[in-house]
């Protein structure tokens, strides 16, 4: 076996890897960003514990294709990055989204979300969803809201009950 074969398979199970220990991955074509535009949105993409690669497209169908993901192939056309999130589902798309809106040369393509294919206009509503963390926090401001205006009205009940017997 050749040299190139290895590396090629090796990179093939690199991606391969990538894919199905991600929660989402999410494709984007990045042509047209400048290298300091480029560093940000890795930084950026980094802060929110999402990996940004370049890959060969070839290289990525065959993996998506040992995987059993299939319709990748028609958003796999000229320069693709594909940004992978471990932890948060919403979060490569939620930060390449947040990116594009001020870089236009950024363009979301698809994504690939628990095992579903979504298309860029299902991508973009993804993008929306709040971080885990965020959905969290109104949860429990939710819960915590009725139990302050209880704890509120049953100290209002124990000053008012107070106040007549001290009459």
């Amino acid at each position: 076996m050749n040299n190139n074969r290895r590396i090629k398979e090796a990179k093939v199970a690199e991606i391969k890897e990538k894919l199905q220990n991600s929660k989402s991955i999410v494709l984007a074509d990045y042509q047209g960003l400048t290298v300091e535009e480029d560093t940000n949105l890795r930084k950026t993409l980094r802060e929110a514990g999402v990996e940004y690669k370049v890959y060969k497209n070839t290289l990525v169908l065959l993996a998506a294709k040992e995987l059993g993901i299939e319709g990748l192939e028609q958003y796999l056309e000229g320069p693709v990055s594909i940004a992978f999130g471990y932890e948060d589902a919403t979060a490569p798309a939620r930060v390449l989204h947040t990116f594009a809106k001020d870089h236009k040369k950024l363009e979301l393509k698809a994504g690939v979300v628990e095992g579903t294919l979504y298309n860029k206009e299902e991508i973009e509503k993804i993008a929306t969803i709040p971080s885990k963390e965020v959905l969290i926090a109104k949860l429990l401001g939710s819960f915590k809201a009725p139990l302050s205006n209880l704890a509120y009205l049953l100290n209002a009940i124990k000053e008012k009950k107070e106040s007549e017997s001290a009459e």
